[in-house]
């Protein structure tokens, strides 16, 4: 599974004319069991993404431990009172979604010296049930964290289900690169292909290299 997902993913970079490698397959590994990861990291993929703090904190301390190189990044809504421990957890944060979540992990950023890479997310179908800034939104929101200091890699997005995802990926695109960011979180299992057409950085695939989950 994960030598046909890095296969399409160099197919999809030549198709777009993009330098080989300019995409990073994070393998999404949420509610996946033990063994599934095991064999993925085995493989020796590296990038990982995960939904929960308390789920990461049970099961990638050993792994790291194992693996040196391994990095974790947060793909889910994160509470603010989980950011001290996302801080610890997690290499990079795609979730950062509104003014009182940008605040936390500025201060705590500025007591520790040190921050995870961030990437705000963008609610591109302004879904009233999906976290994310809005588009309107989303310069002003952009200028607020870089006055906080934090480091912003870049944008993230989750288009609607069930609609085109090309014109979310575009768009996303356009206030990236408006706002000077060259990261874009972007493409899933069905549709990573067509994100890395419209520049994606970084894409987020799991059932189609770890199979589909079983939620308890």
């Amino acid at each position: 599974m994960l030598k046909e997902i890095r296969d399409r993913i160099a197919a999809a970079e030549a198709a777009a004319g993009r330098v080989p490698g300019a995409v990073q397959l994070i393998a999404v590994s949420k509610v996946q069991p033990a063994g599934r990861v095991e064999a993925v990291l085995a493989e020796g993929h590296r990038l990982f993404g995960e939904n929960y703090v308390q789920e990461t904190a049970a099961k990638w301390p050993a792994w790291r431990a194992q693996y040196p190189d391994v990095r974790v990044h947060m793909i889910g809504p994160l509470q603010t009172n989980k950011v001290k421990l996302a801080a610890d957890l997690f290499d990079a944060i795609h979730t950062v979604d509104r003014p009182g979540l940008a605040e936390k992990l500025a201060r705590l950023a500025q007591s520790r010296g040190a921050s995870p890479e961030l990437f705000v997310q963008v609610n591109t179908g302004a879904e009233p049930q999906k976290a994310g800034v809005l588009p309107d939104a989303a310069d002003a929101f952009i200028a607020d964290c870089r006055r906080m200091d934090l480091p912003l890699a870049g944008l993230m997005c989750i288009p609607p289900e069930g609609e085109d995802a090309r014109p979310h990926f575009r768009m996303l695109a356009r206030i990236a690169a408006r706002n000077g960011l060259a990261g874009l979180s972007m493409g899933m299992s069905s549709d990573f292909e067509m994100a890395i057409a419209e520049g994606a950085t970084h894409v987020r695939v799991g059932s189609a290299i770890f199979g589909a989950r079983v939620y308890a």
